[in-house]
């Protein structure tokens, strides 16, 4: 049996929108730390908060 990743929001552990929980369960980390990384990103110069709301918009939202 294969399991296949696929790249959805959370729906239990969100705190805004699931973005952030979605990506850490992607790549296997804890939400807390994708949060923690995210929120750090904000005070480098970037596009990040773009980012998050374009995530927002096109990742489907876990059934």
């Amino acid at each position: 049996m294969t399991t296949t990743k696929t790249l959805a929001r959370s729906r239990d552990d969100r705190v805004i929108a699931g973005v952030c929980a979605g990506l850490a369960e992607y790549v296997g980390w804890q939400p807390n730390t994708m949060r923690l990384l995210f929120v750090v990103s904000c005070l480098l110069p970037g596009p990040q908060f773009l980012i998050y709301l374009v995530l927002w918009i096109v990742m489907p939202e876990r059934r």
